[in-house]
């Protein structure tokens, strides 16, 4: 008999297991209230467990992304790296302005003094600074992600001129915390669960209102970004019209990647279409995989509008200079946020640390992306996905003036 369930936890996607989680959830707030306080347990445990694996995550997936590019490996690449950063940038600004003219809040159980943000970009500033000099130890037990950051990106940084056996052993290392990663997430029906029934107990459909609002704006930046932010950097490079090409990549590559979820999974669509458009094999051979780890725009939006939705429901405010500075963060930790399922949630306490948000109220937030994930990683997946093969396209044909106008 108890093969039963796990058979079927097999066969069933992740994604249907969390939407009847959340209907479950509503029903058990609505029609058993009572017994609420009982299913409550699997949220706080489902945070926790996201709480303890999510500082390793940054500080190993960081250094081995870092460790294992070899020094001087495709420079002509330096296009594609390009594009790929002021997309990543360019969307976390979206997501950072659509926040501010169309801030949301949430239900989130924070303690009293969790509103004690800085009061100006000084103040972000000087904690940013004690943060990054912070012990390597002394972050990984606090959870403190700018030192987190800070001692990979160095460790990474240095890692690169080790023995291919040094490397091999951190690539190794990140594919399994990767798995262990993946563990936690396959019980995300069961922490949605609590979360759903505790929040629907005590909030009703004001939560319902929040959720989506939150998801209102994510998806707005997602469309304005793949329909106006990317075509105007297709037309600034090429000086043609980028929509044949935009419409081509976001219908042959976005919306397979929105069914998938995973841009890796992607990646044969994407260099079969790159193929079909004639482009060069050795550019994007390794850009479209290279696209995959750290084009993230999508990604991008997600922490930036979930990290300002945090700080809107504390009551801190954010300046422009403050703002700016996260536009940087989003985009910067954006990079390491593929190849895990849910890592752009993941890394939202890293931006919510500019404004002191604790790490307690930072995972509440990441456990309500999981919530409104359902539509909000496949819209992210697909827009990180086609933009993959857009801009490899684009650097392409802006290295070769010859290949400027074909039609896509």
């Amino acid at each position: 008999m108890i093969l039963h369930p796990l058979r079927w936890m097999q066969r069933t996607s992740l994604v249907t297991q969390i939407v009847m989680a959340m209907f479950a959830g509503i029903a058990l707030a609505v029609f058993f209230p009572a017994a609420t306080p009982k299913v409550a347990i699997l949220g706080s445990l489902f945070i926790s467990a996201l709480k303890a694996v999510a500082p390793v995550l940054v500080f190993i997936l960081v250094i081995a992304a870092i460790g294992n590019h070899k020094p001087g490996e495709a420079t002509h690449m330096r296009p594609v790296l390009f594009l790929y950063l002021v997309g990543t940038l360019a969307a976390s600004v979206v997501g950072v302005t659509a926040s501010l003219w169309f801030p949301s809040t949430l239900v989130l159980q924070a303690p009293a003094d969790a509103a004690n943000g800085p009061t100006n970009i000084q103040d972000v500033l000087l904690t940013l600074l004690m943060n990054v000099v912070d012990n390597p130890v002394r972050a990984l037990m606090n959870a403190n992600y700018i030192g987190i950051l800070a001692w990979a990106v160095g460790l990474g940084m240095a890692m690169r001129h080790a023995s291919a056996g040094t490397r091999a052993v951190m690539h190794d290392l990140s594919a399994s915390i990767s798995t262990i990663i993946q563990a936690v997430i396959r019980f995300a029906p069961l922490g949605i669960l609590g979360l759903v029934a505790s929040t629907f107990a005590e909030a009703g459909t004001q939560a319902l209102w929040g959720y989506a609002h939150l998801l209102g704006v994510l998806l707005g930046c997602m469309v304005f970004v793949a329909l106006v932010v990317n075509p105007l950097i297709v037309f600034l490079a090429l000086r043609v019209n980028p929509y044949p090409l935009v419409f081509t990549c976001l219908r042959e590559s976005g919306v397979t990647a929105f069914f998938t979820r995973s841009s890796a999974a992607n990646i044969p669509i994407n260099l079969a279409l790159a193929k079909r458009l004639n482009l060069n094999e050795d550019t994007y051979s390794i850009a479209i995989p290279l696209g995959a780890t750290i084009n993230m725009a999508g990604a991008a939006i997600t922490i930036s509008v979930l990290s300002l939705a945090a700080a809107h429901t504390l009551g801190i405010a954010v300046d422009a200079p403050t703002a700016l500075l996260l536009c940087v963060v989003a985009a910067v930790s954006a990079c390491g946020a593929s190849g895990v399922a849910g890592g752009s949630l993941l890394l939202i306490p890293l931006a919510c640390s500019l404004f002191g948000i604790s790490n307690d109220v930072a995972m509440q937030v990441v456990a309500i992306g999981f919530i409104i994930g359902i539509l909000q990683d496949s819209a992210e997946t697909a827009l990180n996905s086609s933009t993959d093969v857009l801009f490899t396209a684009v650097a392409c044909r802006w290295a070769d003036p010859a290949h400027k106008h074909p039609a896509p």
